[in-house]
């Protein structure tokens, strides 16, 4: 018996309109964080550095919700909103390095979408629990 999951072509295009779904909101995004970003460093508003992180982070949070979803889902509510919180430290500590509020707010709103679109294009693999199996006895 083999322990890796095969990704279901229905799966695969989910995340392929995910990737590009991320790909044209954080471009949005970085537009309007570059236009609010009066005199700030822009750190990472350029599409050569969002566009290959939106696709890394995407393909990252896919391969993390595999892991954890086949054994524990319910974990995911956890472990989603606690990740994404953790990848907004890095951005906030670019206010230290002379990036403007715009800026952070545009890459938190960034992780944001990359988070949406991971959690949208994978929700639907998780399984539904068993209708002919009994309910958990209280007692």
């Amino acid at each position: 018996m083999s322990t890796t999951a095969a990704l279901s072509p229905a799966t695969a295009l989910r995340l392929g309109i995910a990737i590009v779904a991320a790909a044209a909101v954080n471009t949005v995004i970085a537009l309007a964080a570059s236009a609010l970003d009066d005199g700030g460093i822009g750190m990472g508003l350029n599409p050569a550095a969002y566009l290959p992180a939106t696709v890394l982070g995407l393909l990252v949070g896919a391969a993390g919700w595999g892991l954890i979803a086949g054994r524990h889902p319910k974990v995911l509510r956890i472990v989603v909103p606690l990740v994404l919180v953790l990848t907004w430290i890095p951005d906030v500590l670019l206010l230290t390095a002379g990036a403007t509020a715009a800026n952070v707010a545009g890459l938190m709103l960034m992780h944001l979408t990359v988070t949406g679109a991971v959690v949208l294009a994978l929700r639907p693999t998780l399984r539904a629990p068993d209708a002919t199996s009994p309910a958990p006895h209280a007692g």
